[in-house]
């Protein structure tokens, strides 16, 4: 119902409990009238009632008044009282429902029945709902993207990155990376593709070392002989590199895995290594080079990012939607998750409730505080004013009966 429907239906009953009193008025008048020119006995009961249901109609009709307005006017004391109250009324309905609604005792039944696993579940499952949640976070996600100035956060991360940078031995990095390389063997494949790659080149090659031999020889030496020396060496060479090539435990790999190992050593504590890391680190911090590369990031980032969202069919949309996916059918299918998430739920609703039911009761008391007293009394007037108006019309049958009661009594008694 709304507030029209609501002032017609007050209206309406206002007049209905006013036309009685009226009524009761015309039968007073007529009665009197009547009774002054003959004397009918039966009359007076007629009076009587009439009389003393007008005196109840007059009395509940300020009664009822006294709480909206000021009747007919008057500032008589103790009346208008919704409006003059309205502060002790917030305060007095916040806190009747915080203590007889928002009690731990009433909530908690109402919190153990939730579960919002099967809730979350069943909406996730329909891919409307999933398209949703992805355009509207995606449409956040862009929005704060678009409204962050690209220089403040090139300026952050290039300050991120330079203090990072200052505050890391990277000596003790690099050593420990080349150490972590060697100790899974990732530098075994390195050193296959190298042999192999020697051993191709020295076979496509095979003319190079003849002319070194052949220039290196004395001139009394035959060149078929220098050419022999030559084919032997290489030869002996293309043997040599596919032996380590195929040999896992070659010499010269384990000669190859030592001297890197030192080398990682001499890396970490040389004094002429940390030196020169230092140096090209001070060079790298003094200089523009990390205010580009980080700019470079953050464009790079923020227009794939762009690319991304406005790509119905591309990586980040299809990655969010099956994860999404994931979620509902591992809320649907493993009761364990089921119940985990139910509990955290569970208790985080009934502790935020617990920390924030008295705001409950303030914000009712501040919102009735903050209605104009009139506003309030016209609210609760439209809310109760009609049950109100039958308080009227019982006061003036209820008066009359009483006044009728008390004649008879008067009349055959006395």
């Amino acid at each position: 119902m709304n507030t029209q429907e609501k002032i017609k239906q007050l209206q309406k009953h206002k007049l209905l409990a006013t036309t009685l009193f009226v009524f009761m008025a015309i039968v007073f008048v007529t009665c009197t009238i009547i009774l002054k020119k003959q004397n009918i006995e039966w009359l007076g009961f007629v009076k009587a009632f009439a009389e003393a249901a007008m005196i109840g109609a007059l009395a509940d009709w300020f009664a009822v008044t006294a709480l909206f307005h000021h009747p007919l006017g008057l500032k008589i004391p103790h009346t208008n009282l919704i409006e003059n109250s309205k502060e002790k009324i917030g305060n007095n309905l916040g806190q009747f429902v915080v203590e007889n609604f928002l009690s731990p005792k009433n909530i908690r039944p109402y919190i153990e029945k939730l579960k919002i696993s099967e809730l979350v579940s069943n909406w996730l499952s329909k891919e409307n709902n999933r398209k949703i949640i992805i355009s509207e976070s995606l449409k956040i996600a862009q929005d704060i993207i678009t409204q962050l100035d690209d220089n403040e956060i090139t300026q952050y991360l290039s300050e991120k990155a330079k203090s990072t940078i200052d505050l890391l031995d990277i000596n003790k990095y690099i050593s420990k990376g080349i150490r972590y390389f060697v100790d899974k063997n990732e530098h075994q494949p390195v050193i296959t593709q190298l042999s192999e790659e020697i051993t191709k080149y020295i076979s496509n090659h095979k003319n190079i070392i003849r002319e070194k031999v052949q220039n290196n020889s004395y001139s009394f030496i035959p060149k078929f002989i220098d050419d022999k020396i030559a084919d032997k060496i290489t030869d002996g060479l293309i043997d040599f590199f596919n032996e380590v090539a195929m040999d896992k435990q070659h010499e010269l790999r384990n000669e190859i895995t030592s001297k890197i190992v030192d080398f990682s050593n001499r890396i970490e504590k040389e004094k002429y290594w940390v030196d020169k890391i230092d140096s090209m680190k001070d060079t790298l911090l003094s200089s523009n080079k990390i205010n580009t590369i980080s700019q470079e990031i953050w464009i790079s980032v923020k227009t794939n990012f762009t690319n991304e969202i406005q790509n119905e069919n591309g990586f980040l949309i299809k990655t969010i939607d099956h994860q999404l996916l994931s979620i509902s059918k591992k809320l649907k299918d493993d009761i364990a998750f089921q119940e985990k998430t139910d509990n955290i739920v569970k208790k985080t609703a009934y502790l935020y409730f617990l920390r924030n039911r008295d705001k409950f009761g303030k914000l009712i008391s501040d919102t009735v505080g903050n209605w104009q007293g009139k506003d309030l009394s016209q609210k609760l007037e439209l809310e109760v004013g009609k049950d109100l108006q039958f308080i009227r019309i019982n006061g003036t049958l209820v008066g009359g009966l009483v006044g009728l009661i008390i004649y008879t009594i008067v009349h055959f008694v006395i």
